[in-house]
């Protein structure tokens, strides 16, 4: 998109939000970037230059612009869309690899060397794996200023610096003020919190349809791990550094976040968790405009658009419970759920009370006694398989997944089949275009609608939809009626 001139500077003259975060426009004259939808008057086009990353502009001595706040925007989706391995560097570096394991790190989990790491990342964002982390580490810095009370020397070592030192100097160069400054510039002051408890808004493209997203997650909540309370979806999370507990509630313009986590340290990791249970980095309006296109699926789409697709915080718990899930309804799945966080999970303390584990990990199910399980032999023998396939490392679930490659190793698990698998592809690992052209409640929808019944002719059909089926998918769920296409009260 950044290449494409006229159709930027379109963009900009018009500000229009659609395109914040998958591009940035730097200003020559005053070495400012901004976003598209900056509501300063536009600069001349003379003066106007594109870059794909706020990363690049940086690298290129160009600071943010205070009043639009540039380094705020939703991520692009393109990095969810697309499944080569600079997409998957991209979500891994979001994800905080770069923090903990350095550069050498990020490129064993691709496969690569770290220099053909640099230089593609280079040739595609404009900026190297560092100064993508750099950029990253200057937001999450931002947030601790602007929303705690933390002294500005834990918020460095929390946020990822190595130093006090370069600490400020980041600081400085990217936002042009100190991180005394920016604290004092914040809208409101930090006001005294819980400590450990951090508040921030989770930004989106709008539309976003709150319904399906948030009811599904109400509906299939796990008993200890997740809730429903005060209009906020609340669970706990199993960070690097160590747990915490996320609440999330749906607002006209953003998703309200409070986490509240043991170490600070996990504050990236956590956002970039939350964004992707929550699909915040979609672009509703390209999803929309495709699928409208049939004009079978179009009165869904106008009846309630920005539909987004309910991800996960633990691609490996999701799994776990796609299997516990297999021909039964939500309910049991929720049970046999319960049963495994209440004896293998780990205790948390969460002082609103409704919150009590952990997840399991795929460690602390690989032993259990398949005997325990309340569930048909070939079920048990499916869900060992699995969570042994992931504690020895034979399945990787997550960021640095290369979807095709998983694909093939979910189906040779025993007990897997289309289903599973295109349900893990679509929630785990994130992929915009899975399919479930055998579940029911998508063939009931699909026949309601005049669409074929059939799988195989009903994948034909949706090969119009792609690379966006997967929305397709939610459209013709919420046709149903299940407390999964309901907010809850």
């Amino acid at each position: 998109m950044h290449t494409q001139t006229e159709r930027c500077v379109r963009a900009v003259q018009s500000k229009d939000a659609r395109f914040d975060g998958v591009f940035f426009t730097a200003v020559r004259t005053t070495r400012i970037y901004c976003r598209p939808s900056c509501p300063a008057v536009p600069p001349k086009p003379a003066n106007m230059e594109f870059h794909p990353s706020a990363a690049s502009c940086q690298r290129a001595g160009f600071r943010a612009c205070k009043r639009c706040r540039p380094d705020t925007s939703p991520g692009s989706p393109e990095w969810n869309v697309r499944a080569d391995a600079v997409a998957r560097a991209v979500r891994l570096i979001q994800d905080g690899v770069v923090d903990r394991e350095g550069v050498p790190g990020l490129a064993r989990h691709l496969g690569w060397s770290t220099r053909q790491v640099e230089r593609q990342l280079l040739a595609e964002l404009g900026a190297g794996p560092l100064a993508l982390a750099r950029a990253q580490r200057a937001q999450t810095a931002r947030v601790l200023i602007e929303t705690t009370a933390l002294p500005l020397g834990e918020i460095a070592f929390a946020a990822g610096f190595s130093s006090i030192r370069s600490f400020n100097d980041t600081v400085r160069a990217v936002f042009a003020l100190t991180p005394g400054e920016l604290r004092a510039r914040a809208a409101r002051p930090a006001a005294p919190h819980t400590p450990g408890t951090i508040t921030l808004r989770l930004p989106f493209r709008a539309p976003l349809e709150p319904s399906n997203l948030f009811g599904h997650l109400a509906a299939t909540a796990v008993p200890g791990v997740e809730e429903w309370r005060d209009g906020a979806y609340r669970r706990t999370l199993a960070l690097p550094y160590g747990h915490g507990i996320a609440a999330l509630a749906p607002r006209p313009d953003h998703i309200a976040c409070r986490l509240s986590l043991t170490d600070p340290r996990d504050l990236t990791h956590a956002i970039s968790r939350c964004r992707r249970l929550l699909d915040l980095d979609a672009d509703p309006v390209a999803v929309d405009d495709r699928l409208r296109a049939d004009p079978l699926l179009a009165p869904l789409v106008d009846k309630a658009p920005g539909r987004r697709v309910p991800g996960t915080v633990d691609p490996a718990e999701f799994a776990v419970r796609a299997v516990l899930g297999q021909q039964v309804s939500t309910a049991a799945a929720r049970t046999h759920a319960a049963r495994l966080v209440t004896a293998h999970g780990v205790p948390v303390e969460d002082p609103e009370g409704g919150l009590t584990h952990l997840f399991p990990t795929p460690e602390a199910l690989a032993g259990l006694d398949p005997e325990t399980l309340a569930m048909p032999r070939g079920r048990r023998t499916t869900l060992l398989g699995l969570v042994t396939a992931l504690a020895d490392g034979t399945l990787a679930l997550g960021p640095a997944a290369d979807r095709a490659e998983t694909r093939a190793r979910l189906l040779a698990l025993p007990g897997f089949g289309p289903w599973t698998t295109d349900l893990i592809a679509m929630r785990a690992l994130g992929d915009p275009d899975a399919f479930l052209p055998g579940d029911l409640g998508v063939r009931r929808a699909a026949e309601a609608l005049g669409l074929p019944g059939t799988p195989a002719a009903l994948t034909a059909r949706s090969a119009d939809w792609a690379p966006w089926r997967a929305y397709a998918v939610q459209y013709l769920w919420a046709t149903g009626d299940h407390p999964v296409n309901l907010l809850p009260a």
